[in-house]
């Protein structure tokens, strides 16, 4: 990242004997090399320090951030602390945080994607299929005439490149931009397309939230009807970033029948709710086995889950997806269901399944441009 160090330069040394007073001019002088991570900014000129106090040593300010609870509060607070300790004088430094209206930084982190569509496919837990679906509804799109790009939010398990056929494949940068690969007419973006396929990405939580930011604006993915978004299982950073980042059309929830992935989808859903991002509805992923000798179906992880799911979210069933060896063959080989067996019970789940999500998207009304996400008060965030 550039400047990452720019906190380390100040423009003061170090007097002889008993150093002057620090006065608030220079503590500003001092913050204004501090960098604000995700605009790559000065604190200063981003209007974030307030209330600025400096006497016998000991200097006390106020950091605005655009919302509670972020998760830059702890580098923006480690880099602030130790610039102006930095400062000849300075004994000690207390920092306090609010949030409230910083319109230069709120313009300039504001992402214009031109997608009229995005939405996330989420779920409450790994292992459930999420990214097979996502990729799959990708594709479906592609195949009814619409502009599709997939991004692969899952930073610490991108499988989206294998699963498109595209796992060698390198996005092209020229300058600050980056312009990623298609497969299968889908536009594509991956964290796995910019590190060695066996490499661990190691990440907290604001670094997270930096790469999402990054992926989506920094990329070139021209005019999209439709930007697909696989996000990490879960209730986390990359879901917080998505939505306060950009407008969703809405969230679908992939699920299995059995009652431990039931419980969870149920945290994510709820988590939309909060978020004030519309749930357009679940799949109900390995839903049924058909067997290959009777050409019965057996429900192997139950049945009915996806069903009473629905009623208590109070969200459709967009599509039960057969536990079929076509999608897993299609998903190794980088050439998804819709396309390898499209005539197949899984192939044709898909597609309904990604109809029924156009119909409902289209029929929303638009999506207002993100706000700020003030938790429950009753929540404790660890940073």
């Amino acid at each position: 990242m550039k400047n990452l160090f720019g906190f380390l330069k100040h423009p003061f040394g170090f007097a002889q004997g008993r150093p002057d007073p620090v006065t608030p001019d220079q503590v500003l002088a001092a913050l204004s090399q501090v960098l604000e991570p995700e605009v790559n900014r000065d604190l200063v000129s981003l209007g974030m320090v307030h209330n600025l106090a400096a006497r016998d040593g000991s200097v006390s300010f106020t950091i605005r951030l655009r919302e509670a609870g972020s998760p830059l509060q702890v580098p923006i607070e480690r880099r602030a602390r130790r610039a102006v300790l930095a400062l000849p004088g300075v004994r000690e430094v207390n920092i306090a945080f609010e949030t409230g209206p910083r319109s230069q930084l709120r313009e300039t982190s504001r992402l214009n994607l031109d997608a009229q569509y995005v939405v996330a496919v989420a779920s409450g837990k790994g292992g459930v299929g999420k990214s097979t679906v996502a990729v799959n509804l990708a594709v479906a799109l592609g195949q009814m005439g619409q502009r599709v790009g997939l991004l692969d939010g899952d930073i610490h398990g991108p499988n989206v490149p294998l699963m498109m056929g595209i796992p060698n494949e390198q996005p092209f940068a020229f300058g600050d931009q980056v312009f990623p690969p298609q497969a299968h007419g889908v536009t594509v973006m991956s964290m796995g397309l910019l590190v060695p396929p066996d490499a661990p990405v190691i990440w907290r939580g604001p670094m997270m939230h930096q790469a999402v930011r990054q992926l989506l604006r920094d990329v070139m993915w021209g005019q999209l009807d439709y930007l697909i978004v696989d996000l990490p299982p879960g209730t986390g950073d990359v879901q917080l970033t998505l939505t306060q980042t950009l407008p969703l059309a809405g969230a679908v929830m992939v699920t299995t029948p059995q009652d431990v992935a039931l419980a969870d989808v149920i945290k994510g859903g709820e988590m939309f709710r909060q978020l004030d991002v519309p749930v357009l509805g679940l799949i109900e992923n390995m839903s049924y086995y058909i067997c290959r000798h009777c050409g019965r179906p057996e429900p192997i992880f139950g049945e009915g889950g996806g069903e009473r799911l629905s009623q208590k979210l109070g969200a459709p069933l967009l599509g039960r997806i057969p536990l079929d060896p076509a999608v897993r063959i299609g998903g190794d080989g980088g050439l998804p269901v819709v396309l390898s067996a499209p005539q197949s019970a899984a192939g044709q789940a898909f597609r309904q399944a990604a109809e029924a999500i156009a119909a409902r998207v289209t029929a929303a009304p638009p999506r207002p441009v993100p706000v700020s996400y003030a938790p429950d008060p009753g929540l404790r965030i660890i940073n």
